[in-house]
């Protein structure tokens, strides 16, 4: 029986969502299509019926947690004092919650290291998504020039991404701590 086309979009819906968590738990070249596809009720045959590719599966997958991502970090900046936009957008970032939260959290941190050997179509979403992330920073550095805060953005986007990455590989938990609490600091201090 042939699936509607709700059906067929639900479905690849599903399997973004379960890729997306599953890629930034495992690492990407970790997560095979079988036991992904499995744990979306599906076979790998059926995997192709949706994508071209694993590696178009990627893209989609951090497009999708990107998105995720920023819409969490958009909501904390609404919650704060709106002309600490930046340091709320920081704190959410860099904190224990997103620390721990590795399958939820940032794809840039749970990805980024396997993204650099992604082919050129996936970097290009990648590569959105960064430019989208800095651009929600630098609109909440008020008072600067664009180009300033754009500067601003880009290194506030590196320090919190290696923070994090830093903080989830350290074994002794006031080290991980240390490592937030020292960037979310000097970020604060931007």
């Amino acid at each position: 029986m042939k699936k509607s086309k709700a059906e067929t979009a639900e479905t690849r819906r599903r399997i973004v969502e379960v890729a997306a968590r599953e890629f930034r738990a495992n690492g990407i070249h970790a997560t095979g299509l079988n036991e992904l596809m499995a744990q979306c009720g599906l076979t790998r045959g059926g995997f192709y019926r949706h994508f071209d590719s694993k590696e178009h599966l990627v893209a989609e997958a951090f497009e999708s947690g990107i998105a995720t991502l920023m819409a969490d970090l958009e909501a904390a900046a609404r919650q704060g004092d709106e002309s600490d936009g930046f340091r709320s957008i920081v704190a959410r970032y860099v904190g224990a919650h997103h620390r721990d939260n590795i399958a939820g959290g940032c794809p840039l941190a749970g990805m980024g290291s396997e993204l650099v050997r992604s082919d050129n179509d996936t970097r290009a979403v990648a590569s959105q998504g960064i430019h989208a992330f800095v651009d929600m920073l630098a609109t909440r550095k008020d008072g600067e020039h664009p180009d300033e805060a754009r500067s601003d953005a880009m290194f506030a986007l590196a320090a919190m991404i290696g923070a994090v990455t830093l903080a989830r590989i350290l074994v002794e938990p006031a080290d991980s701590q240390s490592a937030l609490q020292s960037v979310k600091a000097h970020l604060d201090a931007l």
